[in-house]
């Protein structure tokens, strides 16, 4: 999808893009033939629409294009899928909205082939002079590695080809990279190892760091459970599903990763995945164990379908063992998130209120939504045991995603500030950009405030 923003087109036809309130102003000052065209052809001037204008010999010469009065990259997007597949150039926008018009057209050329060919071309844009071309191919680049990894089925996605995925991007910006597997993960990661145990396909902490020692401790958390069946607490057919989807936190966190080290941010960076397949065998944990855990603490498993808080608390655990300046975990956590916020919103949790301010100056600037939600410390008592520290999931049916978030603030302790996303990474229709299935939820807006917060201005 990066080629669909080129630097040469010799063949490039304009597109005047027009403004939603200044349509009838713009309609008024041209040409009496291209108004007969847009009226006769039944032209409806709304936000993403666009229109060919013919020459003089019938042929296409040029196009017009509806955008809002603050144009986003899904405007462009939607210009993009409503053209046909040759080359464009674009009038002149400002620095910004050139930026987010290359992003927006590059997105909207993803296609997931690994399985199909797609021969359905996508029009070329020639790149808007004033567009940072750069950053829009590194954030095109960070959502295409989402939507390849969460849209890879779990037979050709494991623990190990998820691996093999952070490996790539490790070794791509000059990581040091290390994995604890199978039974080496008993000792120092054990609920990673119940978890993962019950699988054929050996459980493993993925770990990676990249940049200078003294830098401000940026980590990175993402929940890599390849495939979950719900364990021995079994999803039904339909919960299952779209389970291969449930390794979406590590997508993001490594597409987040490769866009931090492309740009060669200022930070000590640490990312950390435990890569699991949540499977039902003579081996898997049960309903009514006690598993220790890295941090010292015991938990009670109430269910083996809340699985991803469990390997995400190692990890944390071993992420605040450096007391890192800020740590985020990206998950598809809980359905309680989505029944609250639906699928496009991110349910962010965080215990610094300059974080949340941040993400959400940002996450609007970026049309990136998410929203906070309280880590409502009195809802902690639900998660209360008899027989370990804390139970994996609270007593009743309520606040499930707050709950899910206190239960992992638990193994927090060093750590300055934490910030837990909990998505779902999947679309579940098409819109103009967004094609159905794998989806990067927030994670432009996260690099905005990751770029903003340890550049100080924002630019390098």
């Amino acid at each position: 999808m990066l080629d669909s923003v080129v630097e040469v087109a010799a063949d490039a036809l304009p597109i005047a893009v027009v403004g939603k309130s200044t349509w009838e102003t713009w309609l008024e000052g041209r040409p009496a033939p291209e108004r007969a065209w847009l009226e006769g052809s039944g032209f409806k001037p709304d936000v993403g629409q666009a229109s060919l204008l013919p020459g003089a010999d019938g042929a296409p010469a040029a196009a017009v294009a509806v955008v809002g009065d603050t144009p986003d990259l899904w405007d462009f997007a939607a210009v993009a899928e409503a053209l046909p597949a040759r080359a464009w150039r674009l009038d002149t926008l400002d620095a910004s909205g050139a930026t987010a018009a290359a992003l927006g057209w590059m997105l909207a050329a993803y296609r997931f082939s690994r399985y199909r060919d797609r021969l359905d071309p996508a029009p070329v844009l020639l790149a808007p002079e004033s567009a940072d071309l750069s950053h829009a191919r590194r954030l095109a680049a960070a959502v295409g590695l989402v939507r390849d990894l969460v849209n890879t089925p779990a037979n050709d996605l494991g623990p190990a080809e998820l691996e093999a995925a952070a490996a790539t991007v490790a070794e791509a910006g000059g990581a040091s990279f290390r994995t604890v597997a199978g039974e080496a993960l008993a000792e120092g990661y054990p609920m990673i190892h119940a978890v993962g145990r019950g699988s054929d396909r050996a459980p493993r902490l993925l770990d990676f760091t990249w940049g200078e020692d003294d830098a401000p401790k940026l980590t990175l958390v993402g929940k890599g459970v390849c495939f979950d069946s719900g364990g021995l607490d079994l999803k039904t057919a339909d919960g299952m599903r779209l389970m291969k989807k449930d390794m979406g936190g590590a997508a993001h966190v490594l597409a987040l990763a490769q866009a931090i080290m492309d740009e060669g941010l200022p930070v000590r960076l640490r990312v950390l995945v435990p890569a699991v397949e949540n499977a039902v065998s003579g081996s898997a944990f049960r309903p009514g164990d006690v598993v220790p855990t890295r941090a010292g603490k015991t938990v009670e498993i109430g269910n083996t379908d809340a699985e991803g808080r469990l390997v995400l608390a190692d990890a944390l655990a071993e992420a605040d063992s450096e007391a890192p300046d800020l740590v985020i975990d990206v998950a598809t956590l809980t359905g309680a998130a989505r029944v609250a916020l639906g699928t496009d919103v991110g349910a962010l949790f965080t215990n610094d209120d300059n974080v949340a301010d941040d993400l959400h100056a940002v996450a609007t600037a970026e049309s990136d939504p998410l929203w906070r939600l309280p880590l409502w410390k009195p809802y902690r008592e639900h998660l209360a045991s008899d027989v370990a520290d804390i139970n994996n999931i609270s007593e009743g049916p309520y606040g499930g995603a707050v709950t899910a978030a206190l239960f992992l603030q638990e193994f927090l302790e060093k750590s300055s500030a934490w910030t837990h996303l909990d998505i779902m990474a999947w679309n579940r229709s098409h819109r103009p950009g967004r094609p159905k299935g794998g989806e990067a939820i927030a994670l432009r807006a996260f690099y905005a405030m990751i770029r903003s917060r340890y550049t100080r201005t924002g630019e390098l």
